[in-house]
């Protein structure tokens, strides 16, 4: 059996080191992107010299810049959309002439359960999100006749450096708004979110397209 490629980008932060770990305890070949990951040269660039790829994990993150509609900044709103949504775009169109060749290949986005439900003075957050998922669907829906399965990982309260630290698991204040708000009353593991995206990226997943699956403890459904 020929061995597969995953590229995963900006494997440092978020969820790249689990899905990292994971893929390669697969046997999958992981080939990885530096951080960041936020102009259409960076992403082209990491495509091109990747080879043949036959799983992208696009693995973006940026920190929320939680504040109310009326004080949100247009550099704020603007590094949002650079770091999340524009990437998204240029990694998905520079893998997908390649994929279509060959007709076949897994996309995979890691992005938020935060639109699903909405969060007050997340707005510019959400709206970025909420782009990315918007466009995974389409993208999905798009690439599946011809045998290119895109999903996304639509994550929330799930372990990782950039939203959910090891250093807030502890803390009494964070822990009761855990319990106040999600139903299993806890923070994921970030191997769940691994062990997702080895499904979605498995030969055994072959009829799961432009999906946007809640992994967000009840949170959102």
């Amino acid at each position: 059996m020929t061995q597969r490629t995953a590229l995963i980008t900006c494997v440092q932060r978020y969820m790249g080191e689990a899905i990292r770990e994971r893929f390669e305890a697969d046997g999958i070949r992981v080939v990885t992107g530096d951080y960041p990951m936020t102009t259409q040269r960076d992403c082209e660039d990491l495509i091109a010299g990747a080879g043949e790829i036959d799983i992208l994990v696009a693995n973006l993150a940026e920190p929320p810049m939680t504040g109310p509609i009326q004080k949100i900044e247009n550099d704020n709103w603007n590094k949002l959309f650079n770091s999340l949504v524009h990437p998204l775009m240029y990694l998905v169109r520079a893998v997908t002439p390649q994929m279509l060749a060959r007709g076949s290949g897994k996309i995979i986005a890691v992005t938020s359960a935060a639109p699903l439900r909405g969060i007050p003075n997340n707005a510019a957050y959400c709206a970025a999100r909420g782009a990315q998922n918007g466009f995974i669907k389409a993208v999905g829906l798009e690439l599946a006749r011809s045998g290119i399965h895109v999903n996304a990982i639509a994550q929330n309260y799930i372990n990782n450096d950039t939203y959910f630290p090891d250093g807030v698991l502890d803390d009494p204040k964070f822990l009761d708004h855990v319990k106040r708000n999600v139903p299993t009353n806890k923070v994921g593991a970030a191997s769940e979110t691994a062990e997702l995206a080895a499904y979605l990226a498995s030969e055994r997943c072959n009829h799961m397209v432009g999906q946007i699956i809640p992994l967000a403890g009840g949170w959102t459904t």
